[in-house]
């Protein structure tokens, strides 16, 4: 009975012992991935920032510029995509919506994001677009890798529509939270502008006749969670100028926009609060359950070898004063 107990655990160690790593290796990179229909929105402020008033072409002191990002998944193009791409994709509609301290529009800049959905690499389809135009990301955007790594990564910039290095600088601790805190800083770059202006009648075409030219210049910064690649939070030190042309007279350049922009407090406390959540999901798949089924087939094993040596008895010696028997007489 021992040796059956014992062989029966010792098949059990197996098992655990083997989907210790399937689980981590195999399962996780197809079960973990951004889910298609995803929405979220985020606020951001910059305080006491210069915006450029387009009515008298002057830049002004403002207390708050308002920047509301929300990135919205399209699951029935996402769906269509995947049809052709053989993969899971997600489709991210997102919007950068920015409003002065009137509430009135100051641009939105709309974009269509396409990626894998484990992997998060760019997936280039038709739709993928910044502001109506047809782009091809190469990069990330957004959102990090699962488990990301102490590297650095190449990153989208929709201002420029170009990637550039995002550099990782080292480990921190923002509220309870091990990050990874990345910085990317974009030259003064010559760019478009948006399709959609603040001022009725005003275009970009009409803008372009007069000779004047929109630039910027940013330092991105993200607090990034590693186990599931979600920023935690971010800032902008953000510029953007305006230059030569008839438009600004004698001036050769005004400022168009310029402020630190800053996660607003309330959606840092729900982005902090959400992560966590997330990331003992992930953690549960690439630690918890492999070396818990790993602890759990060593365990196995020993009292399977314990339990066999037990069913092992030593054989009685063979009797030496043994008599054979005497001969059946006939």
């Amino acid at each position: 009975m021992r040796r059956k107990v014992s062989l029966i655990l010792l098949a059990l160690a197996v098992f655990f012992a083997a989907l210790s790593p399937l689980l981590r290796w195999y399962a996780f990179p197809r079960v973990a991935k951004v889910p298609a229909d995803q929405y979220q929105d985020m606020v951001l402020e910059a305080k006491d920032a210069t915006l450029l008033d387009y009515g008298t072409m002057t830049a002004k002191k403002v207390p708050k510029v308002t920047v509301v990002q929300t990135l919205k998944g399209n699951v029935e193009a996402s769906e269509k995509i995947e049809r052709t791409a053989g993969r899971d994709v997600v489709v991210w509609d997102s919007l950068s919506y920015v409003q002065g301290p009137d509430g009135e529009m100051v641009s939105k800049l709309p974009e269509r994001y396409i990626f894998d959905a484990h992997t998060q690499e760019p997936v280039h389809a038709t739709g993928e677009s910044v502001d109506g135009e047809p782009v091809t990301r190469e990069g990330i955007e957004f959102k990090w890798p699962f488990l990301t790594e102490k590297r650095d990564y190449e990153y989208f910039d929709a201002q420029t529509r170009t990637s550039a290095p995002i550099h990782y600088e080292g480990t921190r601790d923002f509220r309870g939270v091990d990050v990874y805190y990345f910085e990317q800083t974009i030259p003064w770059t010559k760019v478009e502008f948006p399709k959609i202006l603040p001022v009725e009648g005003v275009t970009p075409d009409s803008i372009a006749k007069s000779g004047t030219t929109r630039w910027y210049t940013t330092v991105r910064r993200f607090w990034v969670e590693p186990v599931t690649g979600a920023p935690v939070y971010g800032e902008e030190i953000h510029r953007e100028e305006l230059r030569g042309g008839t438009l600004l007279g004698d001036r050769d350049k005004v400022t168009a926009f310029s402020g630190h922009v800053k996660m607003r407090e309330d959606y840092i406390d729900y982005t902090v609060d959400l992560v966590k959540s997330n990331r003992t999901v992930v953690l549960l798949m690439t630690t918890y359950l492999p070396w818990g089924f790993l602890i759990l087939g060593a365990g196995l094993l020993t009292l399977s070898l314990y339990l066999e040596a037990r069913s092992r008895r030593p054989r009685d010696p063979a009797r030496a004063d043994a008599v054979e028997p005497d001969p059946v007489s006939a």
